[in-house]
């Protein structure tokens, strides 16, 4: 006889299906949390998704330490993640109603900047969409669920389950990237797994200005080429090319120096005290 829990490789058990959607439901709710607080703070987007690079960037791949784990939200002094702060209220204020509705328990910081990026993200390339419908919201909102990248996010998604640092990451390990210069950019990059491609594809986390960070990466021989086809990208109707290539950077990011608990935020089902029930 097999029961709920018993589970055969490659067979999801009657309790794996019951967290999926456990999982899926409170992501779906952070999401439409994080939705409304970006909406109603545009300018912070940028900072945003800085935070999200900056929170990854610290993963040290000799000591396996650092990584995304939410040291950041006591790392805003540094000069590296000046201006961070206004982005971090934001993110404090939406955990607040998060934590008030999760059954799961508290949400990490960890997973909350990188979802939150995954948010402002999502919000830049449907704004695109609706510039390319001249201003036109709902036809914009047709042409991002038509060519849109949406359906690239899976991966992501189920990378949900990560720790919080307790203290501060080592300093020295990230950039300042309006200071620093396209071959320390790189070498960063390189230092954690990545190159040049991921850091012109990521031009848009390194500051404010990105026509101004692409303005500088054009000019280094290794970064030309992706720059160039990354704006090609973003001049055509779909922006595939981009928005793929972005969603999957920021997904390796996103998991630097993590262990997911893939059990996080799922709650046992409520018992029925069959005593009690009147027949």
């Amino acid at each position: 006889m097999i029961d709920g829990s018993t589970s055969f490789s490659g067979v999801a058990t009657a309790a794996d299906l019951i967290e999926r959607r456990q999982r899926s439901e409170f992501q779906s709710k952070i999401k439409d949390t994080l939705y409304v607080a970006i909406k109603a703070k545009p300018e912070l987007v940028p900072s945003l998704l800085t935070m999200a690079l900056n929170d990854a960037m610290t993963y040290d791949k000799t000591t396996k330490t650092g990584g995304a784990n939410g040291s950041i939200r006591l790392e805003t002094s540094r000069p590296e993640n000046s201006g961070l702060s206004s982005a971090l209220d934001l993110l404090t204020e939406a955990k607040k109603e998060i934590d008030s509705f999760s059954k799961g328990g508290p949400i990490s910081f960890a997973d909350l900047i990188q979802f939150a990026a995954q948010s402002a993200l999502k919000r830049s390339f449907l704004d695109a969409a609706i510039a390319k419908c001249g201003g036109n919201e709902e036809k914009g909102r047709t042409l991002y669920s038509a060519y849109g990248s949406n359906g690239q996010w899976g991966l992501f998604d189920r990378t949900f389950g990560r720790a919080d640092a307790q203290e501060a990451d080592p300093e020295g390990r990230v950039p300042d990237w309006s200071k620093a210069s396209v071959q320390e950019m790189k070498d960063r990059f390189v230092a954690v797994g990545l190159g040049p491609r991921q850091l012109a594809v990521m031009s848009a986390f390194l500051g404010p200005d990105q026509a101004a960070t692409e303005g500088r990466l054009i000019a280094d021989p290794d970064c030309r080429p992706w720059v160039e086809k990354y704006q090609r990208s973003r001049e055509t109707v779909s922006r595939t090319d981009y928005e793929v290539d972005l969603i999957t950077t920021l997904t390796k990011l996103s998991s630097l120096g993590q262990k997911i608990n893939y059990e996080a935020y799922t709650y046992p089902k409520q018992k029925i005290d069959l005593g009690k029930l009147k027949l």
